[in-house]
């Protein structure tokens, strides 16, 4: 039996008109995926630096090209979740389904406003200064080059990818948000470290929590992040370790990241958990449900992995605070 998020996503996705009773305000919608009360006092501020949106595509198309499909989760839910969670800020980011359409995104960042929302963006080699100018001033603070969309595992083919991130970025103050592997972050590690702007790791940088923190290309994550060259974000940990709902193998890696450096980490739920991996018996136009994850255990997670609340604060507040220019 499909649950209510998951209807909601097909009429939508097929164009369909609901029928029922209206929706409630903004803010006051139930969170679905928030099942655990968190445990400790989340400060004023605290911000939840990767999630995306996903609207009607009736109205903000899917990207030909996309991998998989996503259910429809629109920034209102976004903004339920925010609630929920007791979270006053928001990063969103464009997802790989819109290619280098941003619009989705936007539109998010506009509805939630300046004052709690930021973006990330995804361009192209023909994403011009004008346009880029245009994110800028719509909230977007960086743009997310994905080293592991269909298949670029190769570093020399990465080295270049970020070279012309960096030139079209230009003299704006912004970071690369790099989604990648530590197979490919190794070899690359003096590259990065001499870029010009700020790097941020996605999900733990890609480290598989069953490997431990010694393993190969971890340490060269911990030595950008003890010289303060890279950021990493502390999510999506379902993606590092396959022990839900607590995920403890992540543990080691999150408190050897908070040993090298807790100035250069920052938190996200990576909601709504699309299910991007590819299947066989699934094309890329049929509907990925999402994930089974429990939001507010996500964010209770980081109390684990840093129990100390002054360093724990930073990394909700502060930290993001100065990366994204809150």
């Amino acid at each position: 039996m499909l649950s209510r998020r998951q209807t909601l996503a097909l009429a939508l996705a097929n164009g369909l008109a609901l029928t029922g009773p209206p929706a409630r305000a903004a803010g006051q919608a139930a969170a679905p995926t928030v099942k655990t009360a968190v445990s400790f006092p989340v400060p004023p501020g605290a911000c939840d630096c990767h999630v995306h949106v996903i609207p009607d595509p009736a109205k903000f198309p899917f990207w030909e090209g996309r991998a998989y499909t996503p259910p429809v989760d629109p920034p209102e839910s976004l903004l339920a979740l925010q609630h929920a969670l007791k979270l006053d800020r928001v990063v969103i980011v464009t997802p790989s389904v819109y290619g280098t359409d941003n619009a989705a995104t936007l539109d998010g960042l506009r509805l939630l406003g300046p004052e709690r929302a930021r973006g990330v963006a995804v361009i192209g080699p023909r994403t011009g200064p004008a346009e880029l100018d245009a994110l800028a001033q719509a909230g977007i603070r960086g743009i997310r080059v994905n080293l592991e969309q269909a298949g670029v595992f190769d570093p020399a083919a990465s080295a270049k990818a970020l070279d012309s991130a960096v030139q079209q970025i230009g003299q704006r103050p912004w970071h690369l948000q790099v989604y990648s592997r530590l197979s490919v972050i190794g070899p690359l590690k003096q590259q990065l470290s001499a870029l010009p702007v700020p790097v941020v790791f996605d999900h733990f940088a890609g480290a598989q929590a069953a490997l431990g923190p010694d393993q190969p290309g971890f340490n060269d994550v911990l030595d950008l992040v003890r010289s303060g060259k890279a950021w990493v974000k502390l999510s999506g940990a379902y993606r590092a370790s396959d022990k839900a709902p607590d995920y403890p193998d992540v543990t080691p890696l999150a408190r050897a990241l908070v040993a090298a450096n807790p100035d250069r980490l920052v938190w996200g739920s990576d909601w709504p958990h699309p299910d991007s991996v590819p299947r066989p018996d699934r094309k890329p136009t049929d509907l990925a449900p999402a994930q089974d994850v429990d939001d507010g255990r996500l964010l209770d997670l980081l109390a684990v992995w840093v129990p100390e609340r002054a360093i724990r604060d930073r990394i909700l507040v502060e930290n993001p605070k100065r990366l994204y220019d809150f």
